[in-house]
């Protein structure tokens, strides 16, 4: 009610500054964004600086592709930091080394287009806008790289915008309002909602919960979401806890808390971090609900890892696999490969070592791990728990990982130090099961698969 009272406050704000500027109703459509938007920046009164702002995105909004490419390469080429201004804001603080020239010199390096966003956030729907118009430079950046620092700005300021501070946790269950469950169909990432039914399915039982962190800005967009099982113990496959035929258990016998499924909804918030929030504050509510779980676990995908396989199975000289593991793997090419047992035994041996290699030893350049959810729960304290072969043998699962699923172990006690191992020196912290899976690298610097 205070959020809808405030934007029709907005919206009367922006319409006095519309008759005083004398805009016509539709000056989004004819208005010249990148003038407007000088225009936006060079006033300072805060009724005619809400219509401008409405009058900005407007024509954002309403432009042509290509019309809306030149506003944002304006961005970046006329909306940047005053060369002049920093030159003399350095030389002033080299004479004068002091807080006041100090922040003189922060001041003109800041970007122009940081304070035009701002005052743009201002307008009604604002920051909603502001979020879709960096979903479309996203999709403009790997052709073009010179738009990076107009990406940069804007993670700044979401990162203000939507901190922790910011955000409402809500649960999601089946008395959430339509208009937010069909979101939660349609943005779920990891595993499909199918249909009603199966929503219905992973909401209104016993044992199982969502939860979902939301914006004032943005009321019925849910930022991420967290669906929950809550189980007696640690599940190897995503299948038994989606099965329809499943047998519900009372929420107060349950030990586990899985989650099983994260999902990040605005594409335009890329690169501003709400998971590590989320999870904690949901081990947080759990407990005080239910006080008899005790682990908290996730059954998380593996979504770089056929990638990475593919490519070992192709070097000619792979760290990982020989000759003898690389013929084994030749089965992943056949369809329905792990419908037959001794083919699946076959390629277990060989595949479970080399996913203990993926996580324990594959890099990126930064040295972090090569696996994107790997970095976000480890960098959140997790610990890698268990490798678990055939855990989704759904299309998209056995595409990504072969079917490999794993278990990141939340264990409390453990996290703040887990995290700052990550962090500090970039170890993966894994258990005792997971690293007995690595043996040691022969003189051919390959990976000798293991038996039972």
């Amino acid at each position: 009610m205070a959020n809808s009272f405030f934007n029709e406050l907005l919206q009367q704000l922006s319409e006095r500054g519309r008759a005083m500027l004398g805009l016509a109703r539709d000056a989004a459509a004819r208005g010249d964004i990148v003038e407007l938007s000088e225009h936006l920046l060079s006033g300072r009164g805060e009724a005619s600086g809400v219509a401008l702002a409405k009058a900005v995105l407007d024509s954002y909004a309403n432009a042509p592709t290509a019309t809306r490419l030149a506003f944002l390469t304006a961005l970046a080429e006329r909306f940047g930091a005053d060369p002049q201004k920093v030159e003399e804001a350095i030389q002033a603080y080299r004479e004068k080394p002091s807080a006041a020239t100090l922040h003189r010199l922060h001041t003109a390096a800041e970007a122009r287009r940081q304070e035009l966003m701002r005052r743009l956030n201002l307008a009604p729907g604002g920051t909603a806008a502001l979020v879709k118009m960096r979903e479309e430079l996203i999709e403009h950046l790997p052709n073009r790289p010179d738009l990076k620092a107009v990406d940069a700005d804007f993670v700044h300021l979401f990162s203000s915008w939507f901190n922790r501070g910011f955000l409402v946790l809500r649960p999601i269950d089946w008395t959430t309002p339509a208009n937010i469950l069909e979101k939660i169909i349609r943005y779920e990432a990891v595993h499909e909602i199918h249909d009603w039914d199966d929503l219905r399915r992973r909401l209104e039982p016993p044992d199982r919960r969502c939860f979902a962190f939301f914006h004032p800005q943005l009321v019925d967009e849910p930022l991420i979401f967290v669906e929950v099982a809550l189980t007696q113990d640690i599940p190897d496959a995503i299948a038994p806890l989606l099965a329809k035929d499943r047998k519900p258990i009372a929420a107060e016998t349950a030990t586990t808390a899985v989650f099983y499924s994260i999902s990040n909804t605005q594409r335009g918030l890329a690169g501003v971090s709400f998971g590590n929030f989320l999870i904690k504050q949901v081990v947080d509510d759990l407990k005080r609900e239910l006080p008899n779980l005790k682990t908290f676990v996730t059954l998380s995908p593996v979504p770089g890892f056929a990638r990475w396989l593919a490519r070992e199975r192709a070097a000619e000289a792979s760290q990982v696999l020989d000759g003898e593991a690389k013929a084994v793997l030749a089965a992943l090419d056949e369809e329905g490969w792990h419908e037959d047992a001794a083919t699946a035994q076959k390629v277990r041996k060989v595949l479970l070592p080399a996913a203990a290699w993926y996580f324990l030893k594959a890099k990126t350049p930064n040295g972090r791990p090569l696996d994107p959810v790997a970095r976000f729960h480890l960098g959140n304290g997790a610990r890698l728990e268990r490798l678990n072969f055939l855990g989704d043998t759904s299309p998209k699962g056995l595409v990504q990982a072969h079917g490999l699923m794993v278990n990141y172990l939340y264990a409390l006690e453990d996290i703040e130090k887990n995290h700052e191992a990550f962090v500090g020196s970039g170890e993966v912290i894994a258990a005792a099961a997971v690293r007995k899976q690595l043996k040691g690298e022969r003189a051919s610097r390959t990976l000798v698969p293991i038996s039972d």
